[in-house]
């Protein structure tokens, strides 16, 4: 059982699916076992796929980076849009109350919650902040 990520190519050579696998071998048979057994889109994918590449890797949490990290740079036309990539959890913990609460918004939330919230993102560079 091998780790990997594969990408799927159009006639043009433009990647139109990247994806990823615990075992690479048993994912890459189950989109050409039944091409009828599979759902409308990603049969439409398999056949217009021309080309499948593939890469091995050493474990899970690589294959999973390694697959959103070519997801964002060839953007295939098959797989999911990451709609809000742009954004981080933030922890945000009441002040103004006899017992504090806290809670996690999205980014995009978190610039218009109230003055009396402070909020945290995630990262060595992530500072507390006031609303």
């Amino acid at each position: 059982m091998q780790p990997g990520v594969y990408r799927f190519r159009d006639p043009h050579g433009r990647v139109i699916y990247v994806g990823k696998a615990k075992s690479l071998r048993s994912r890459l048979n189950s989109y050409f076992a039944d091409v009828y057994g599979l759902a409308p889109r990603t049969r439409q994918m398999v056949t217009t796929a021309s080309s499948v590449e593939w890469t091995v890797v050493s474990t899970e949490v690589e294959a999973l980076q390694l697959e959103y990290n070519w997801i964002k740079e060839f953007d295939p036309r098959f797989n999911i849009r990451y709609r809000d990539d742009k954004s981080y959890p933030v922890l945000a913990v009441t002040l103004n109350e006899e017992y504090p609460g806290s809670s996690s918004i999205a980014g995009h939330a978190a610039r218009g919650c109230a003055t009396s919230v402070r909020t945290r993102t995630p990262g060595p560079s992530a500072r507390p902040s006031t609303c």
